[in-house]
């Protein structure tokens, strides 16, 4: 009876507190659905409530339900190192724990409700747990890549004017070498089973603090994350979202497109300082009491990845294109996978063929999704959804999305145009708040009734998105977003650079990689050109995240302009894809 009825709510008009209140009512999962209660979903009027906050709304009711439970049941995370360590907490010890964890920020560290924290750390659950405690304290969470440099840091703890910093050993000496320079920074908290002169010792402290805590109470209109995003021209942007954008934003995105269950554990391989951590290892599985599976991997290891499959339950596989891309140049045919049914990818296009060989290797489709720092999953291939091949899949709850022309006008089916998601009056709660400090960047995603996503693409009959390719310069090779801007600056840091200009280069791999036109400078002599390739490479790595270093360079005699001077970018890139 109570199956019919939740049945019988999701397909009527219906909110998201009413949903929120069915969870806590029936005390268990919801039954599988199909695509069909999705798309009648889809179609109707949402409703936000005033105060929400994920901790205590969502965490804190399933660790009431595991204790009512009879039996046992997966842990709410799962961690491995690869080494033999392992990390199992129930969700009643994640609130217990993060209860700790909270007491620390709010005690010795001193963080107020809406101060911010800059959280670099590798896949540790320490990161989990700081996440969570942020969430409890009213703190805004901002999470950083551990290949930041000085130079990164120093920039991302001046534009935030974070309050505290928290790190390992790896990084420390970086943000001592700058912590001077930034007059906000009070407190550096180190993640470290040794002590470092003028750093808080988390370990220690976690220790001692009480596993008491009240969760403050939130709007779901409050900050609760910023993301730093690269763009086309300067250096990266604040991306501010809330409580309601993330934690109820990414409710219908675990339940449909990772479909996944309490009895279901995804690990989803995003590094922790990206939204697809958020959405893929916090907010999507936990919101349906799905036990999040974490392997440690410092760099990306398919034997070990495979091997993982094989000897843990994971039910859910979620990897950036480029990892099935190496994963099936392995004989994958030879591994016997231990649960794996349901495999997801997004960040970037994945190429049919590497969809295809993953079929024939795995009997497992891959299902797609398409979302921004900015605004979460916009379109998506859901589960018992016809997968098209190529294809970004149909709009996800709550967009509208549709392809645009330089008016806002929408363009009939196969038509190319921008692809953009209408707005009206009145902006999808799963929205972020807004590019923080920069009121003109946020007014220049809007066109009309329309937000423009930056990206091409075109519409079928059947309401499939097509991705075509990004209308800004933008680069993103293995799901790493990477602006054009950031390298030349640092190319141009060189002795031996006049002038330079990056745009992306097609990979087989990779799907597409930076690549860098360069204009030598008059003083530099003849040189062997591999070797100076290998100089400039490293002395990026130096400079900025070494991710984003330019695996091509090609020396040039002068770079294409406009009158104006300004580097066409564009006929570069279109000239390396072969579209010239």
């Amino acid at each position: 009876m109570k199956i019919f009825l939740e049945f019988q709510v999701l397909r009527s008009p219906w909110s998201i507190q009413t949903l929120c209140r069915l969870f806590h009512q029936y005390h268990r999962a919801f039954a599988p659905l199909n695509f069909s209660d999705y798309e009648a979903i889809n179609r109707c009027e949402k409703e936000v409530p005033e105060y929400f906050n994920f901790a205590s709304d969502v965490l804190d009711k399933w660790s009431q339900i595991e204790k009512e439970r009879k039996g046992p049941s997966n842990p709410a995370l799962w961690w491995i190192n690869g080494k033999g360590s392992e990390v199992k907490w129930s969700f009643e010890e994640l609130g217990i724990l993060s209860r700790k964890a909270a007491n620390v920020l709010s005690g010795p560290c001193d963080l107020q409700r809406g101060d911010r924290v800059i959280v670099i750390l590798p896949r540790i659950p320490e990161w989990w747990l700081l996440n969570v405690a942020c969430m409890r304290t009213g703190v805004i969470f901002i999470p950083g890549t551990t290949q930041l440099t000085a130079k990164d840091i120093c920039y991302r703890l001046l534009t935030s004017k974070a309050k505290c910093i928290v790190t390992t050993d790896a990084l420390a000496p970086a943000v001592d070498s700058v912590a001077s320079k930034c007059q906000s920074l009070k407190t550096k908290l180190i993640v470290s089973e040794s002590s470092r002169a003028k750093w808080l010792n988390f370990s220690n402290l976690f220790k001692a603090a009480p596993a008491v805590h009240d969760c403050v109470k939130t709007r779901s209109q409050d900050p609760m994350a910023i993301y730093f995003t690269s763009g086309t021209t300067g250096s990266p942007k604040m991306v501010e979202h809330s409580y309601g954008s993330f934690g109820l934003g990414f409710f219908l995105c675990g339940r449909y497109w990772m479909n996944v269950t309490p009895s279901d554990i995804l690990w989803n391989m995003s590094d922790t300082a990206w939204v697809k951590a958020a959405v893929g290892s916090v907010f999507g599985p936990w919101f349906q009491g799905t036990c999040v599976f974490i392997h440690a991997m410092p760099q990306f290891d398919p034997r070990a990845i495979l091997n993982t499959l094989c000897t843990y339950p994971v039910t859910t596989l979620c990897s950036a294109p480029t990892s099935y891309s190496m994963l099936v140049q392995h004989n994958i045919t030879s591994y016997t996978f231990k649960a794996l049914k349901h495999c997801l990818t997004g960040g970037e296009p994945l190429n049919p063929e590497v969809m295809a060989q993953w079929k024939r290797q795995t009997g497992l489709d891959i299902y797609e999704a398409y979302g921004q720092t900015e605004t979460g999953m916009v379109c998506a291939n859901m589960k018992g959804m016809k997968i098209k091949p190529g294809s970004l899949g149909k709009a996800a709850t709550p967009y509208d999305v549709q392809i645009v022309d330089e008016n806002g006008s929408i363009l009939p089916p196969g038509k190319e145009g921008d692809i953009a998601i209408k707005i009206s009056a009145k902006r999808p709660f799963t929205f972020f708040n807004h590019y923080l400090d920069d009121p003109v960047k946020t007014a220049s995603t809007i066109r009309g009734n329309f937000y423009i996503t930056g990206d091409r693409g075109s519409m079928d009959e059947d309401g499939y998105i097509w991705f075509m390719g990004r209308s800004d310069d933008v680069i993103i090779s293995s799901g790493y977003r990477i602006g054009p801007f950031e390298i030349e600056n640092a190319l141009i840091e060189h002795p031996a650079v006049a002038e330079s200009a990056v745009v992306s280069s097609p990979d087989p791999v990779r799907g597409e990689v930076v690549k860098a036109f360069v204009v030598l400078s008059p003083s530099v002599k003849s040189q062997d050109p591999k070797k100076l390739t290998c100089e400039l490479q490293n002395h990026v790595k130096k400079v900025t995240a070494p991710y984003k270093y330019p695996r091509k360079i090609e020396f040039v005699q002068q770079l294409p302009k406009t009158i104006a001077g300004k580097i066409r970018r564009n006929e570069l890139r279109k000239k390396e894809w072969g579209h010239i």
